[in-house]
């Protein structure tokens, strides 16, 4: 059997994607290897969301081209959204390419590998393939944490979006299937964290039984008391529910942090960007979660450079944050999607203005974050451990971060369990980290 080398690209709904091929290969008999330059076929698992996720995809496309022309490779495979993007035209433009396949046709991987000799082109034009708990998925992540995909495509149609054409339409699973696979990936294993993912979790379930039921989901997995963390990412300020809140303050393993992107707050931005939501509606649901979640830290980002963001508009937004002073916070330049509603928008802002606007937000938000972890200062708390480094220290997070995303703890003390859940004094703080000795 030929040996496979896979690279993931992307956000944890992609990395899942990943996960589902390595598994299938697995089954089929397939070797799986760490480093593609050590494989026969390579596959890289494509983001396209917007053009710096494009650039990332073609540069590992191109450095894989140069492996195969150098026979450190004989065949590459492109998977995901490049593909599901660009379909004929990637096709046609990259020769070198062996075969492709699309976000809606992954349970074809062992027959495009198998047909490998004839370029096979396996992308439907709509997505709907959505994996359950019979797929067997084999973990990118150490194990301890994992993904748990609720549902795929989005319904929301923001105007900059181009995921609906990637995705699809919303799909949800149903609750038997997310509890299946959630006790599936817990055997032989002890998990300490379950990351609960979609494109709009608040939404879940609105296909399926015709209501938004991630209040009823996520009971039901805290009933099953597979992990002592349960983190829920990726909602809408648009979908919260007070059921849903409810559920929150009740189940003490699902964490107090939430994950909130509002993406601007002036209402005529909020109105452009086909969000759904005021400024009033997102200023009235921060300030009912602060209010009746104790210890609550909340995850947003923002996008600065929307086509029409006067500079009073973006002033606004820096005000709020300013205000708010949200624990976690990304920013995201606005990128010109073609396909997007607003790629067609007048008014499209200069590069150099949408540069300078991130950078006044993030200055801005470092100092919030820097006294937020002063604030923690001498405090004890749980931390889950969740790699040991090349030097032999320790990183762990809180439940207020979340992986790959957040800051962490640097932990000092010995003999420390990856996945294990240790107490740590807070000894020092750092810009977006802290600092903390394991008692």
């Amino acid at each position: 059997m030929d040996k496979i080398g896979i690279i993931s690209l992307g956000c944890p709904r992609n990395l899942v994607d990943s996960e589902v091929m390595i598994g299938l290969l697995k089954k089929e008999g397939y070797r799986i290897v760490d480093e593609v330059a050590d494989s026969d076929i390579a596959i890289v698992n494509t983001c396209a969301f917007i053009k710096d996720a494009t650039d990332e995809s073609l540069d590992t496309i191109f450095g894989l081209i140069d492996l195969k022309k150098k026979k450190k490779i004989r065949h590459i495979i492109v998977a995901g959204c490049l593909t599901q993007r660009y379909r004929e035209a990637l096709k046609d433009e990259l020769k070198e390419i062996d075969g492709f396949i699309g976000t809606g046709d992954l349970m074809n991987i062992d027959f495009i590998i198998n047909s490998i000799k004839d370029r096979p082109f396996v992308v439907s034009k709509e997505p709907k393939f959505i994996y359950d708990e019979r797929c067997e998925r084999d973990l990118i992540t150490p194990g301890h944490f994992v993904y748990i995909k609720i549902q795929e495509g989005c319904g929301n149609r923001c105007s900059y979006c181009v995921i609906p054409d990637l995705r699809g339409d919303l799909r949800s699973r149903p609750v038997e299937s997310i509890k299946n696979e959630i006790i599936s990936l817990s055997r032989g294993r002890e998990m300490s964290e379950l990351n609960i993912i979609g494109q709009d979790t608040t939404l879940y379930g609105k296909d399926l039984y015709k209501a938004k039921s991630t209040a009823r989901l996520l009971r039901e997995i805290a009933a099953l008391g597979k992990a002592k963390w349960i983190r829920l990412l990726y909602t809408h300020p648009a979908h919260w529910t007070d059921e849903l809140i409810a559920t929150i303050i009740e189940e003490r393993s699902i964490c107090r942090y939430i994950d909130l992107p509002i993406q601007h707050i002036n209402d005529s931005m909020l109105k452009k960007m086909n969000r759904k939501t005021t400024s009033k509606s997102i200023c009235s649901l921060i300030e009912k979660l602060r209010k009746r979640i104790p210890g609550l830290a909340i995850r947003s980002t923002v996008i600065v450079g929307f086509p029409g963001e006067t500079e009073e508009h973006f002033r606004e937004l820096l005000d709020f944050i300013k205000k708010v002073r949200f624990e976690r916070l990304g920013t995201f330049i606005y990128s010109n999607e073609e396909g997007a509603p607003s790629y067609a928008f007048k008014d499209q802002i200069p590069e150099d203005i949408k540069n300078e606007r991130l950078d006044r937000i993030m200055r801005l938000q470092q100092d919030i974050s820097r006294e937020y972890n002063k604030a923690f200062l001498g405090k004890t708390l749980e931390v889950l451990v969740d790699e040991k480094d090349d030097k032999g220290v320790f990183m762990g997070r809180t439940e207020f971060d979340a992986p790959s995303v957040d800051g962490g703890v640097f932990l000092k003390g010995k003999d420390l369990k990856v996945g294990s859940f240790v107490r740590a004094k807070i000894v020092d703080t750092l810009e977006y980290d802290l600092v903390g000795e394991v008692a």
